[in-house]
């Protein structure tokens, strides 16, 4: 028994070292695939990096001017006396007060003279003529303070620029030497720690809010099966609104202006678009995110996606005239509502955009760890790296989506205005969880609702949705909001 044991434990030792020997040839002589390929090297694709976040210092200011003047009388028996200025000049204005304990122009100098450094005489404490934040960023790899170089619409960018910083040394030495050559070559590269701090809460906005032009559902001249018609025509079919009108005039000799069908398709998605948006759809923990371009006025905007890779329905959805990080959170936003946690196995798949990353790392700030995930990047049109060619089916599922979109888009050749497209992408996607057959789900819809399967006709389906998303507002009325 003995001998069985040592033998058995020799032979363990024999397989440790030809692993051993195995691992070393393979990285000394066969390098992984995505390690040649990987974008922190390219040029083409570090802009769209997103670094970690920084360090953050709350500045908490427990010196207040009355009870410093309390102490100073408690402790020396006289408090600190005004600044006597000799001259206009050295003063400064009455509306300066110092940030850390308050106190009022007449007691702060002028430090430096006109340089705009100041220093208060009861606390100490020197300030420039800027006013100071509660709060300030930190580089985390050098400690060094960050500072803004870029004011945009929603967001301030903040930028290390210490040339010591063990980031930019680590970036600067995988710059090509040919590049360092070229007056600005090093401009190809990211090369500093950049943190965007965004100046607007995307999170605080409320995304279930009705607009004031919805019409009502009394009908004077036409019934609830003619709307029916209007939107399987307009929105099963695809078809223009003037298209959709002569269609009903020429089938059924239903005398109805475009104008109408507008209005009816409008007030349709004000009214299907909650059934759509709070619909339990039990998603997995795959989903897919892509952007795609349309035009609203002859302008190019964009509308977002995020669909379930597994089940194939659109989780949320978002048009916006520009293609930002702002847009990128409130269509996340809409996909997460059945999440109260992301799962622990949770994939996010997108492309190389880098307001996915940016978004991530803002549900991070705001949920902390509930809402923590990393965005896989599909890169390019090509499998150029391991990462692409395993995620790359997943990113082909939304591009598909993509697709089937812009077939029902080309038609309108474009949207006269935001609302209207956010009305016609809205019942479009009503239609694609809950009405459109899938040849992939065996000719079967997405979502299966009874109240739909009951249903004759494609009109009276379309009448139970406006059912149902009365329905939904009206629950969605009664209690707060959660989203």
């Amino acid at each position: 028994m003995h001998t069985i044991i040592l033998h058995l434990l020799q032979f363990i030792q024999y397989q440790y070292t030809i692993i051993r020997w195995l691992l070393c040839f393979i990285v000394k002589f066969v390098p992984l695939k995505q390690w040649l390929w990987d974008d922190s090297h390219s040029p083409k694709y570090q802009k769209f990096k997103v670094d970690e976040l920084p360090i953050v210092i709350q500045h908490h200011w427990d010196w207040k001017f009355d009870a410093l003047q309390d102490y100073y009388r408690q402790r020396y028996g006289k408090t600190v006396a005004p600044i006597r200025h000799q001259t206009a000049a050295t003063q400064v204005p009455d509306s300066c007060t110092c940030p850390r304990c308050g106190a009022p122009a007449s007691f702060i100098y002028m430090n430096n003279g006109t340089h705009g450094q100041r220093l208060c005489k009861v606390c100490g404490h020197t300030f420039s003529s800027r006013q100071e934040k509660p709060l300030s960023l930190k580089c985390p790899y050098c400690g060094h303070a960050l500072v803004p170089k870029k004011d945009r619409k929603f967001f301030r960018v903040h930028k290390c620029v210490n040339p010591h910083c063990s980031y930019y040394l680590h970036n600067l030495n995988q710059v090509d030497p040919e590049h360092l050559q070229d007056p600005y070559g090093k401009n190809r590269y990211k090369l500093h720690y950049i943190y965007r701090e965004f100046t607007l809460d995307f999170f605080q906005m409320d995304l279930d809010s009705l607009p004031r032009n919805a019409s009502s559902l009394h009908f004077r001249k036409q019934d609830a099966h003619i709307m029916g018609l209007c939107l399987t025509l307009h929105v099963n079919l695809g078809l223009s609104l003037r298209k959709t009108a002569q269609a009903l005039h020429d089938l059924f000799n239903i005398e109805i202006s475009h104008q109408q069908v507008a209005n009816y398709a409008r007030t349709a998605s004000l009214l299907v678009k909650p059934f759509v948006d709070h619909y339990d759809y039990q998603p997995s923990d795959t989903l897919v995110a892509d952007e795609t371009y349309i035009r609203v006025r002859r302008r190019k905007s964009f509308v977002w996606f995020v669909m379930d890779a597994i089940s194939r329905s659109i989780l949320g959805y978002h048009v916006s005239d520009t293609r930002d990080t702002g847009a990128c959170i409130l269509v996340l936003r809409k996909a997460f509502r059945a999440f109260s946690k992301l799962p622990d196995t949770f994939r996010f798949i997108a492309d190389g955009f880098s307001a996915y990353p940016l978004a991530a790392q803002q549900f991070q700030l705001r949920y902390g760890d509930a809402f923590s995930f990393d965005v896989t990047q599909v890169m390019g049109l090509t499998n150029d790296d391991a990462v692409s060619e395993e995620f790359r089916p997943f990113k082909q599922l939304v591009e598909r989506l993509n697709r089937t979109f812009k077939f029902s888009y080309r038609v309108r050749c474009g949207y006269d205005n935001y609302a209207g497209a956010t009305n016609n992408v809205a019942l479009w996607v009503a239609y694609y969880n809950f009405l459109r057959p899938h040849q992939a789900k065996g000719n079967r819809v997405l979502n299966q609702v009874a109240q739909l399967e009951t249903a004759e006709n494609m009109p009276a389906k379309w009448q139970m949705l406006i059912y149902l998303g009365q329905q939904t507002v009206r629950s969605l009325q009664s209690s707060p909001a959660t989203s």
